[in-house]
């Protein structure tokens, strides 16, 4: 791609709406600039980078420069290194940013740690994990020590278990070669879900700064022991009975005899007062009904010596699609008899906020990067003890043959007996 590709590029991605800010955009197109770079050349292309950005430069003004290494994983460390050496700013600040999969089990995310802080501070370390800048992700603090009423309830007291589910409709699409050394696990689990179950069970932080909040997270986390296979459903997707989509398997770079996971529905514990003997449900899988992101607290029953046919209280937190909040409660129903009806509480963003403007999770947390606000930042510790919670499982699943996923159809609502494995822990439909 040359320069004036990668122009046309960004104007392809970018309808300004007005004169204004189709001036704003064209300054901004003068300030982009696209060099090609091969990381096996030694220092020579990062200083030829280093040049180029030195060109943006006028006279001894400061210059932060921020690094987003949208590269494989396996390049971190390499990169990282060069880009060091070569392109740090002598005067301003310098930030890498990396996604995961940060390491693939608890002692390669340890030695890939060791590796990057060799060269970079933690603190000139942003890891995106891009479900922390989803807009009802950045909601669950407010819902939570926002409103008394939900402060009350959040305990084992008045909750009886805990669903976090990520799901979708489609499978691995042409990436079975790249999923299958991934799989649903590390894939969706141990990040996303992981960040969702800190967010949701972590105590109140002293603020909402990087500090405190990072520090709630990480010392919630490590109160999650590591989740054992006994509490394990995993699954993987078979082609539908028309043939109409195809199965995990049918990818040509998948092997015939993979046993990798694109389903799993595990149970987690956090070991603490608040939430002792609550179950959380961890869910998610590839090829399934429906895509869609919740939180469902369901709480405990009402008594029946007044009212008969209650249903739980279902507080539900959609990050995706449909952002929305919906309390699940009962009433009367409408007549002379003393009857009950389930109802509920609706905010859906769409319908009760005028025109939304919801950013991309992408947009808000490079935004946090350029503003070295690091409170959205994966840390180093919560990295850790969420290996330290999945690395036990995931080691058993690849290293006991016998252990093979159930079939599901494609499109289907999963592995038979998820049903009765989700309502063995206390979930009720």
């Amino acid at each position: 791609m040359s320069h004036d590709d990668f122009i046309k590029h960004i104007k392809s991605c970018v309808d300004p709406s007005s004169p204004e800010l189709e001036d704003h955009f064209k300054a901004f197109c003068e300030r982009c600039s696209y060099i090609t770079m091969n990381q096996d050349a030694g220092d020579d292309s990062f200083v030829e980078l280093r040049k180029r950005m030195e060109s943006f430069k006028e006279g001894d003004e400061a210059q932060n420069r921020h690094f987003y290494m949208a590269l494989p994983p396996n390049a971190y460390v390499t990169v990282s290194e060069q880009l060091r050496r070569n392109c740090y700013a002598e005067n301003g600040d310098s930030q890498i940013i990396i996604e995961k999969p940060f390491g693939h089990d608890l002692e390669s995310s340890i030695e890939l740690h060791k590796k990057l802080s060799s060269h970079w501070k933690e603190g000139e370390t942003f890891r995106i994990d891009h479900y922390l800048g989803k807009e009802m992700v950045k909601n669950i603090m407010t819902l939570r020590f926002g409103n008394p009423i939900f402060g009350a309830l959040w305990d084992c007291n008045h909750i009886d278990n805990v669903q976090i589910s990520m799901t979708e409709n489609i499978g691995t699409e042409g990436r079975g070669g790249y999923f299958d050394d991934v799989g649903i696990i590390r894939d969706v689990m141990q990040n996303h879900l992981m960040q969702l179950l800190a967010l949701t069970t972590m105590e109140r932080p002293g603020s909402f700064s990087e500090e405190d909040l990072r520090h709630e997270k990480a010392r919630v986390l490590r109160l999650v022991p590591p989740l054992e296979t006994k509490h394990t459903l995993i699954g993987q997707f078979v082609k539908t009975a028309d043939g109409k989509h195809p199965g995990y398997k049918d990818d040509d770079d998948v092997p015939e005899d993979s046993r990798c996971a694109t389903f799993c529905a595990t149970v987690a514990y956090v070991r603490n007062a608040r939430w002792e003997g609550i179950p959380f449900i961890l869910k998610s899988g590839k090829a399934l009904s429906e895509s869609k992101t919740e939180i469902r607290i369901q709480l405990k029953d009402t008594t029946d010596a007044m009212l008969k046919d209650t249903k739980h209280n279902q507080l539900i937190i959609r990050i995706q699609p449909n952002e929305a909040v919906r309390l699940k409660m009962n009433a009367k129903m409408p007549g002379l008899e003393l009857r009950t009806v389930e109802t509920e509480l609706d905010l859906t963003y769409k319908y009760t906020v005028e025109d939304p403007d919801i950013p991309e999770a992408y947009e808000a947390l490079l935004l946090d990067a350029f503003n070295r606000d690091y409170s959205e930042s994966v840390s180093e510790p919560e990295l850790t003890a969420s290996w330290k919670i999945f690395t036990p499982l995931l080691h058993e699943l690849e290293g006991n043959k016998d252990i093979k996923p159930a079939p599901y159809a494609y499109g289907s609502e999963g592995p038979d007996g998820l049903a009765d494995f989700v309502a063995s822990y206390q979930y009720q439909q």
